[in-house]
């Protein structure tokens, strides 16, 4: 029992674990954000672009026993309370609305953090110039390389000057 839960506890720690987490309660704040923005601001625009509301838009199922007419117009809330099946087909339509909406800004958040990554990168590149190379030592006598720390050649056994 004890390996199980240190198991666990290694599995919950790792950091992939903890940042799928922080995306996903990040993901819910966007989603209500980007519901609002549909919801509150870009579907009275569709509304009244099209001069009707989507979500208002349903055909009454009224089965074995008959409509009365004063529940007609009174909307689909109305039916439901009645005990009406209804086949709410606007709703539907919003719904898809707003998917591609959401899709999209997602769509362009992406492609900007895809692009500040890159931004990103190209400037660690620039910073991150090649270093000279060193050249590396050669003996005066003899012109073989030689190590840096050498005091003697190991080709020609000369005494090396001090550098």
């Amino acid at each position: 029992m004890k390996k199980f839960f240190s198991d666990f506890k290694a599995f919950a720690l790792k950091g992939n674990v903890i940042d799928l987490a922080v995306a996903v309660v990040i993901g819910g704040a966007f989603g209500a954000i980007v519901n609002s923005l549909v919801q509150d601001l870009i579907m009275p625009l569709v509304s009244l672009i099209f001069k009707t509301d989507f979500s208002k838009w349903f055909v009454p199922l009224g089965g074995a026993r008959p409509i009365p007419e004063e529940l007609l117009g009174a909307g689909a809330d109305a039916m439901k309370e009645a005990g009406y099946s209804i086949f709410h087909y606007g709703n539907f339509i919003s719904l898809i609305i707003n998917f591609i909406i959401i899709a999209f800004c997602i769509f362009l958040v992406v492609r900007l953090i895809a692009k500040a990554k890159e931004k990103a990168e190209a400037m660690k590149k620039k910073d991150e110039a090649p270093a000279e190379e060193k050249k590396p030592r050669v003996c005066p006598f003899c012109k073989m390389e030689i190590a840096d720390d050498a005091t003697r050649c190991p080709h020609c056994t000369s005494e090396l000057p001090k550098e």
